[in-house]
């Protein structure tokens, strides 16, 4: 920890902590939404397959569920320990924000989750799906909330300073700033593409393993629809959310994009790759395309937008952080698109449960999405610096007075802790996808129907002892 002060400590103490958190959430919204969805169709239909596909995510949603609510307890506790210069001054904005999602997603979500759960022998097919349907509300209300505060520190709006402290006049432009709904749906959708390439990811590995059975099947084929629609939808609210960016934090688009200043009459180059270097105030080795910055930012070839240089260099954001990691995102968008593009031709020739390299492709594509959403955050939060309330607060007035022993301290704890809970709570979420769903025919013969089941319910119950991968026993469950 030698050379860190006490504001950067704190600051990696919660990106470390954020960056654990936000995956599991992620995943929980994607896979609610998913369970809602299988639930519907078999209710609707009577096919077994999409009840034995529910019994099997339904584990790895409670692991992802209680590890999310875990990380977002400790890290909603650094506002106070780290932050709390932050808590005293926002406190007005960001405390009712987050106690509403405490009272309406939380809440909601706490109070049917356990029907959901273990509740599908105890009550009616309605009953459940409904409590299915509510846990699924919880999750977009609660992501709702979230990014509404952190939106709003994004493009602060609806407030009023008064005596050194924040004051909401206006609640409506407070929630529904300018750079939230853009957020809102790239955050949901994210979190739905990568549900979607972890199922895919999964039903991969089985197909590969010769584990060719009907609920994997439906699994790729249900994944990589979401990818088709999913995919080009968020490119395109990207672009949108690129606009807004322009507009609102503009110092923010200049580093991702490591672009210094503008030639007048010139367009601005779109440049693919390069080394920004903040004290040459210039992108080094830069490999770009001429204008076409222009037309994606501005819908001109001659369009321009602020360079760096044009903000003092206090106010300038790290671009060598921000240009990569926006990189990194929507290189992983583009191969996405290409496993959507790519599975949905195969399709059309009936040989997507067949094709090994397109199989192993969606097998390596299976954390590309939870990357993606870490690159996403990591140019949202490292791109709003050095404010923590964007033009209001800066980041170095919102630490709390620490020394950096201890917060060095607390940070090498969290390190610890969190690779032993978090590293065996995603070896047993791999664990239970790793098993796949059950395909017992002699047990479907004594099913009846609705509110029968033959899967365990506890997540304890998803991942067996039993490690032959054979083919013959994959197809009775073992």
């Amino acid at each position: 920890m030698d050379g860190l002060d006490a504001l950067m400590l704190a600051r990696i103490q919660f990106a470390f902590t954020i960056s654990f958190h936000i995956i599991f959430p992620a995943l929980t919204i994607g896979l609610a939404s998913y369970l809602a969805v299988l639930e519907a169709i078999w209710l609707k239909t009577g096919q077994r397959v999409y009840l034995d596909l529910f019994q099997f995510w339904l584990k790895p949603f409670a692991v992802a569920f209680g590890m999310g609510v875990v990380s977002g307890l400790v890290m909603a506790y650094q506002f106070g320990t780290n932050w709390s210069e932050f808590s005293r001054f926002a406190g007005g904005v960001t405390g009712p924000l987050l106690a509403y999602e405490v009272l309406t997603a939380f809440f909601l979500e706490a109070g049917f989750l356990g029907v959901m759960l273990f509740g599908m022998q105890r009550v009616g097919p309605g009953l459940h799906f409904f409590a299915t349907l509510m846990v699924a509300l919880g999750t977009l209300l609660s992501a709702t909330w979230i990014l509404a505060s952190n939106s709003w520190m994004q493009t602060p709006q609806g407030h009023e300073i008064l005596d050194g402290r924040v004051v909401p006049v206006d609640w409506l432009r407070v929630i529904f700033n300018p750079s939230f709904p853009y957020r809102l749906v790239h955050m949901v959708a994210a979190a739905f593409l990568a549900t979607a390439l972890m199922v895919a990811a999964g039903a991969a590995w089985h197909l590969l393993r010769g584990r060719d059975n009907p609920p994997v099947r439906l699994m790729l084929s249900m994944a990589l629809w979401m990818t088709l629609v999913a995919a080009p939808v968020q490119a395109v609210v990207g672009d949108l959310h690129g606009l807004n960016t322009a507009k609102h934090q503009p110092a923010k688009l200049a580093a991702m994009e490591g672009h210094w200043e503008n030639t007048p009459g010139e367009g601005v180059p779109l440049i693919l790759f390069g080394l920004p270097d903040m004290e040459a105030e210039a992108t080094r080795y830069a490999v770009a395309i001429p204008r076409l910055g222009s037309l994606i930012l501005t819908h001109s070839l001659d369009g321009q937008f602020p360079g760096l240089k044009e903000f003092p260099k206090e106010d300038r954001p790290p671009s060598p952080i921000v240009f990569w990691s926006f990189r990194i995102m929507v290189g992983l968008g583009l191969l996405m698109i290409a496993l959507a593009l790519w599975g949905n031709a195969l399709r059309r020739g009936g040989r997507v449960y067949a094709s090994r390299p397109f199989l192993k492709f969606a097998l390596a594509m299976g954390p590309a999405g939870l990357l993606a959403i870490l690159a996403g955050w990591i140019t949202t939060e490292v791109g709003r610096q050095p404010w923590l309330i964007y033009g209001v607060m800066r980041t170095a007035e919102g630490v709390s007075a620490h020394g950096a022993a201890q917060v060095g301290f607390t940070l090498a704890l969290f390190v610890l802790v969190y690779a032993l809970v978090f590293g065996a709570g995603t070896l047993y979420l791999l664990r239970i996808i790793r098993r796949g769903p059950a395909v017992d025919e002699s047990l479907h013969s004594r099913e009846g129907g609705p509110g029968r089941m033959r899967q365990g319910m506890r997540p304890m119950s998803g991942a067996s002892d039993d490690e032959d991968d054979s083919p013959a026993s994959a197809a009775t469950g073992a």
